[in-house]
């Protein structure tokens, strides 16, 4: 055998193995852990084909979720495996994605949003901002269950101006019926648009768009579950995208006190503190708040009945965690409604609901231990008071 025979069989033999290693990986892709931003993540950069192309840069930023799930039939609209296709290959099948944006894919986990810890949220962020210097928008899918969670979380940490919408499916990708292709779709097409710049995150599912600081999942199935209350979405997409009003961010738009406080390049993961919620009702007792104390927590939030009531009980808890150094932020069980007042160790959690009141508070005790301070930003990010009078100057 020639000396050029023996190199081609030792050539063919090492280019299968790179195809095997290859190929395994791919397997294992869709159970990998969520990528980490500490480890200095490589954002793909923008092809060059693109760069030459007329349309927006959007990169989707897949986390897994119903979106991305495989159902038992085609008509299991409940039992399904969340978190089970890959992002690439779903764009891959979405119709007309030429005529709205050149589209690139970063698979940062797959599995449901109830899945990720808090310190995942931490890298996602970072992983967003990164993806923001190269590309014109982004994408962020993610399970409906923690979406607004998720969303707020970004939309307070990402320091960035350019356009984030979070989006889902509440029916997973292949069922008849499913919402997923076109939840996908709009959220490109508006991510593409640069509509929503100086918005911070804005989530987009069944059409609508909301802020994620006041947007909230008020169904287990139907797929218009996502609503605002009281203030009601910020616009919606049919054949083109309509804003019929901005969030409170957008009247700081280009200034510096735009960005909230919370520059994840400034703390550790470490930093991230336990912080619950205690639910009341009837005749509550304590124990979940001592529960909470006693599993390290530095913060909680109480979801009360009315303005923010919480039982003779609870209120007794809740007196002995202050006294520990607990701070503790007032928020309505009732779905909508703004809490006023607080006292020492009690702040008002505004118009938040529990939920996104958990994630501020999360965030301020990472930054701060200062009791005057952490009040102040609930009182100042993300809302603004608006007079009219003052708007010309």
């Amino acid at each position: 055998m020639s000396s050029s025979s023996v190199f081609r069989k030792i050539s063919v033999s090492l280019l299968a193995l790179v195809l095997l290693v290859t190929g395994m990986n791919a397997a294992f892709a869709a159970d990998a852990p969520a990528a980490s931003a500490s480890s200095e993540v490589k954002i793909p950069p923008v092809p060059f084909a693109f760069k030459s192309s007329p349309l927006p840069n959007v990169m989707v930023i897949a986390t897994g979720g119903t979106l991305a799930g495989k159902a038992a039939d085609e008509t299991s609209f409940q039992n399904y495996r969340a978190g089970t296709f890959l992002m690439e290959d779903l764009v891959k099948q979405l119709p007309d994605k030429n005529k709205i944006a050149d589209v690139s894919v970063y698979q940062f986990g797959n599995k449901g949003s109830g899945g990720y810890a808090i310190a995942d949220l931490y890298d996602l962020s970072l992983v967003v901002d990164q993806a923001l210097k190269l590309y014109d928008g982004v994408v962020v899918t993610t399970g409906t269950d923690t979406m607004e969670e998720i969303g707020y979380f970004l939309d307070l940490t990402v320091q960035s101006e350019k356009p984030v919408v979070i989006t889902g499916a509440m029916r997973p990708w292949d069922v008849i019926g499913t919402d997923g292709p076109a939840n996908l779709y709009n959220a490109i097409k508006l991510a593409g648009s640069g509509k929503t710049t100086w918005f911070g995150t804005v989530l987009m599912l069944n059409d609508m768009i909301h802020a994620v600081r006041d947007v909230t999942k008020s169904n287990a199935h139907r797929m218009d579950t996502f609503q605002t209350p009281i203030m009601g979405a910020l616009g919606y997409i049919d054949e083109e995208i309509r804003i019929y009003r901005a969030p409170a961010r957008a009247l700081k738009a280009g200034k510096e006190d735009w960005k909230t406080p919370f520059d994840l390049k400034k703390i550790a993961k470490k930093d991230l503190p336990i912080v619950g919620i205690a639910y009341n009702g009837q005749e509550m007792s304590g124990g979940a708040i001592r529960g909470l104390v006693a599993d390290g927590a530095k913060g909680i939030v109480t979801a009360g009945t009315g303005a923010g009531g919480i039982s003779s009980l609870m209120g007794e808890a809740r007196k002995e965690a202050i006294g520990k150094g607990v701070i503790f932020v007032t928020t309505t069980r009732t779905g909508s409604g703004t809490i006023y007042g607080g006292s020492e160790g009690i702040i008002a959690g505004d118009s938040l609901n529990a939920q996104h009141a958990r994630i501020l508070l999360i965030l301020a005790l990472a930054f701060s231990d200062d009791f005057e301070t952490i009040k102040g930003w609930f009182e100042g990010v993300g809302t603004q008071d608006i007079d009219g009078s003052k708007l010309a100057s």
